[in-house]
């Protein structure tokens, strides 16, 4: 499944946000090509401030976004990169609840994106079988990327995690099925 999906030639994102409440929003976006090259990574400013207990994880203060783009002018580009491509995530539910609830806040979501998620993949891949969720135990992205032996840092910013969300599907497709 991971060299199908590399000869799908997606495009990676990650989101960091203002929490996981319903109201939370993205606060920088990153986006990769399947070739690892950055074609966005943005903050964004949102409509309210950042608690404290989100800045405590990925380190982005209200003063870095206060300058940012707002979501509805950085949509504006950032549309035309995800367009008719496939979307690859680590935790892709979480990062296109947040995707749509954002965009929700300015305007009705119309969008219907092929997506993919590898902390899915990786955890069938891991094999670790977690009989509270009747499924294959998840894995941090951090734990996953120490796991695979990738030097590319878990640094809860949104260009380093799909950097390394990117090195962990091409590890996957790398290593000889048994």
């Amino acid at each position: 499944m991971a060299r199908k999906v590399q000869q799908i030639k997606p495009v990676y994102i990650d989101t960091e946000t203002t929490g996981l409440d319903r109201q939370a929003e993205i606060i920088e976006i990153a986006v990769i090509d399947h070739d690892g090259a950055i074609l966005m990574d943005e903050l964004i400013r949102p409509l309210r401030s950042i608690p404290f207990d989100a800045m405590q994880v990925h380190h982005i203060t209200n003063e870095m976004v206060a300058g940012a783009r707002s979501w509805p002018v950085l949509w504006q580009d950032l549309r035309p990169l995800l367009h008719g491509r496939l979307l690859a995530f680590y935790n892709e539910e979480f990062d296109m609840r947040m995707i749509r609830q954002t965009h929700e806040q300015y305007t009705p979501w119309k969008e219907n994106f092929n997506t993919f998620c590898v902390m899915k993949l990786y955890a069938q891949f891991r094999g670790e079988w977690d009989p509270r969720r009747r499924g294959y135990r998840y894995f941090r992205l951090e734990e996953a990327g120490r796991a695979a032996g990738i030097p590319l840092p878990n640094s809860h910013r949104a260009a380093d995690d799909t950097l390394l969300t990117r090195a962990l599907l091409d590890y996957i497709a790398a290593t000889p099925m048994t």
